[in-house]
Parts: C-alpha cells; structure tokens; sequence
C-alpha cells in the first residue's frame, strides 16, 4: 500500500491509494477526485476512455467523505499541491458516503463542535492536528537527548496538590479521589531517584471557565531536575522551547501554510528570551515603564484608533461590494469574486469588533493593576504585546504562588517563572525553584488548610537526601495554540473537554 506523501518517490509507476473524497469536480466525459488519505491529498484525474464506462459512472456518482481505492499512473504536475497527480486507470468504492453535514459553507463553532468527529476530517484541522504530533514527538526528542527518563504520575490522587477546590472528585474502591491536576509532586519523588525526569500525561481542572485559554482535560509535560536551581530551570525552558518550535518550523513548512500562520514571530524563537522579575512586568503593564520605546497604555490606545477606523473602511466596503452583486447583468465570475470578498470581510470584521470590545477592557485593567496581583489574561495580553519573543516572569509574590516554591532572598517573593507567549496569547510555561526547607513546607501546608496526613510522603523528600531542585510544567494545548495561531484552545486537541462540552 503506498500513500500520497510518497508520490515523488513513485513518479512514472502506477500505484495503488485508499482514501476518501475530499472533493470532486466533473466535465465531459472527466471526473476530478481530490483524495485525502491522511498523509496528504492529490488528485486522481479520471477520463471515461481510460477506465471501463461502469466504474466511470461509480466516480461521478461519489459524494464528499466517500471511500475509495484508486490505481493509476503517478504524473509529474507542478499545478497541484505537491506536484503530482494520479491519472486512473481502476477505481473500487468501498462505500459512497450519505450527504455529508460539513460541506464548504460556514458553519458556526457550536455546530463544528457537535461534529468534531467529522471536523477533524478538514484541512485545516488535519493541519493542525499534524502540527500537534511534530510538537510531542520534539518534546520527547528533546528530552531524551539532554539524558531525561521519561516517567508517568498518577492520575488518581488523594489529595490536591496546590490546594485548590477547582478539583474532579470521584471515589476510589471507598476512599474519596480526585483527578490529577499535576503531576509534579510525584516528579520530584522520580527525581530523586533518577536526577532528571519527566511526565507527559492527562490532567484535569474542573474551573467553570469559558475562555479560549481553558480545558477541563488538557495534556501536560512536566520535567523535574534535582540539583537545579532557578537560573539553571529558566535555561532549560528557553533551549526547550527553542527546539520544539525550531522542529515545527523545518518540519511542517505545508501544514503552517495550510493554516495560513504568519511564521515571522515564530522565528523570533532563535532570540534571547527576556527574563523580566514581576516588579518590573507590573511597571510595563501599567505603563509605568517603556519597552524598546513601547509604552502599554499609549500602544493600546492607538490600537483602539487603529482598530475603529478599520472598522469603518470595511463596513463602506462590504456595502461597495454588496451594492455591485446586486447589479444587474454582472458576470457570474465577478459576482463571485465580490462574495469570496465580502465573506473574508465579516470574517476580519469579527476579529475587529472582537479587538474594539477586549481593547477597553486590557486598558482598564492595565490602569487599575495592583502590585502583588497574580496575572489575568488582560494583564498577560497587555505585557506580551511589548514582546516579539516568549518572555520569563520570575520573582513573583509568594502569596500568589504555590506553597513548594522557594522564597527569593528577598523573603516577599518566591522563585517561580512564568513564560508567556507573544501575540496575546499568555502563559505557556509555569515553573520554579522548590523548597527545600521541610519545617517552611509544613507552615506552607498548615497555611494553606491542606490535610498534613496526605502530604508525608512527599516531606520525605526532604527528610531523605534533600537536595537543591526545580521544574516546570507546560500545557501542550496552549503550545500548540500559540505555534497554529489559533483563536481558541479548543481546536488544538482531537476531542476537548471543557466546561459544558462532553461529547463526542
């Protein structure tokens, strides 16, 4: 069996695909079969005087998402994506598919998630969900190579490991449990073991959240490093950044165009990655202190302007276009260009308005920060919009961190760092130091009103060869996100769980 991304390799030979009708076009006495088989698509010309008159009639009767089995000769066509195409010689249907629901009319998001089943089927999501898997297999990559053993935390645990309520409960045999929400408590007990470890694995918050940051199930890489501190933590984020992106970047050059993703701050990825400590991020954040002649406060209000008045050039020109479709006698191929028009239109209007209504919004939150705040999305959006490369916050207030993150020298803040991705998009990384105090651990859990009872273990990690350790955690979702562009997290794993969303 051979597939469309061999073709280069199997020019002039005839060959055999299976797939599917990704789409189809006729003419007389021609059928054009656009097929998808998962590595790829290409077209499969299909002439009545090249194949008997029954099988000619089989291929202008498939429909969209059909299955098929093609043979014919591989032909060298610079007009095609990927620059070949299959001139047929046998066709055999396996199954000629009912009307398929997801045609090439726009469909809203709720009804692409009710049929994410099928929606995984079009091009841009085959794209991104290829992008995905260079992404896991980098990470893997690159840990392997830096000498990491990969191992894996349990999902079940007893007990929250920061001390939040934002936890699914179940019961295990008759003890109550809950969903893993990290496995980094676990990370450090393997570290101890192995020196350097991590785990890549499901985790679970059960936030009521609606954003289009937020999953209720999302994958997460979590590396654990004994004889590490934070300094040495933050290096090791910046070349694992660096390399997956750079994988993504030589490896999916097809995929990025098929989503159509600008790569020029992707590339940026090769720059030295500004470490910012939490007092000065909130100066830039509240406008207090310019970045490379950026203020946040001004930058926002011209965006505003900027954004308003593209509002008003596209409204005038949709109704321009809108009023030379209802013409009459205009060419059917003019008319079709002015609706192409008008829809990729209302779909930067969308993005617009969205900016008009969120801008307002940063800019208030920006004004009315407080020094010793945790970040907000406004708050993250507003920093990494000074920024064309990922940025490292570290030295955050202690109160707003977890209780196993080692105080700074300066007893106010903890030795924590947060990576937050350009272009809007925040945190993608969150990491630190750990404490390695155990009698400060035990005031930090009685503080914090966690049961003392569930955390003895991991004490014992600091009874038993305590050493000097840090880590990170970072949400593949979010990642990919970033890499693909992507309005919302939600289309960057096969089938999201979020709040009110459990099927398919």
């Amino acid at each position: 069996m051979r597939y469309i991304k061999d073709l280069k390799s199997a020019e002039g030979t005839e060959i055999t695909l299976k797939g599917w009708v990704a789409n189809k076009r006729t003419g007389k006495g021609l059928v054009f079969i656009i097929l998808r088989d998962g590595s790829g698509i290409c077209q499969c010309v299909v002439t009545e005087n090249s194949i008997d008159q029954d099988q000619f009639n089989q291929a202008d009767k498939l429909t969209l998402e059909s299955s098929v089995e093609i043979t014919g000769m591989v032909v060298k066509d610079d007009r095609q994506e990927g620059g070949y195409e299959i001139q047929v010689s046998h066709i055999h249907v396996y199954q000629v598919a009912e009307e398929y629901p997801i045609a090439k009319k726009a469909h809203g998001i709720e009804f692409l998630m009710d049929n994410r089943h099928l929606w995984l089927r079009s091009r841009r999501q085959w794209a991104i969900m290829k992008i995905r898997n260079s992404i896991i297999f980098a990470i893997h990559e690159f840990f392997q190579q830096e000498g990491f053993v990969q191992m894996d935390a349990p999902i079940f645990t007893g007990n929250a490991c920061e001390g939040t309520t934002n936890l699914f409960e179940t019961e295990f045999y008759d003890m109550p449990a809950y969903l893993s929400q990290s496995g980094q408590l676990y990370g450090e007990a393997m570290a101890m073991a192995m020196g350097k470890i991590y785990t890549f694995g499901p985790t679970f918050r059960a936030e009521k959240s609606k954003t289009r940051r937020h999953l209720s199930e999302f994958w997460m890489i979590e590396p654990e490093m004994a004889f590490y501190d934070l300094d040495q933590n933050m290096d090791l984020i910046e070349s694992f950044l660096k390399f997956v992106v750079g994988k993504v970047l030589t490896q999916c050059e097809v995929e990025l165009a098929v989503i159509e993703r600008d790569t020029t701050i992707l590339k940026n990825i090769v720059q030295t990655f500004p470490r910012i400590p939490y007092a000065d991020a909130v100066k830039m954040i509240k406008g207090e202190l310019d970045v490379n002649g950026k203020n946040s406060i001004i930058t926002l209000e011209e965006d505003l302007a900027k954004v308003s008045a593209r509002i008003d050039e596209i409204n005038a020109e949709i109704v321009d276009r809108e009023t030379k479709i209802a013409t009459p006698g205009l060419k059917k191929g003019e008319v079709n260009f002015h609706v192409t028009k008008v829809a990729s239109l209302r779909e930067e209007l969308k993005d617009c308005e969205e900016n008009q209504k969120n801008i307002p919004q940063w800019l208030q939150s920006a004004r009315n920060f407080k020094d010793g705040e945790d970040f907000g999305g406004s708050d993250e959006t507003v920093l990494t919009r000074l920024f064309d490369t990922p940025i490292m916050v570290y030295d955050w207030p202690h109160e707003v961190k977890a209780f196993y993150l080692k105080r700074s020298n300066d007893s106010r803040y903890a030795k924590g760092v947060d990576v937050l991705a350009p272009e809007g998009y925040g945190e993608i990384v969150g990491g630190g130091e750990r404490e390695t105090d155990k009698d400060l651990l035990i005031s930090k859990i009685k503080e914090h009103d966690l049961p003392m009872e569930a955390f003895e273990w991991y004490l014992d990690l600091r009874r038993y060869g305590s050493v000097p350790h840090a880590g990170f955690g970072l949400g593949l979702e979010r990642l990919v996100a970033w890499v693909c562009k992507l309005p919302h997290v939600r289309e960057s794993i096969p089938f999201p769980r979020m709040y009110g969303r459990l099927l398919p």
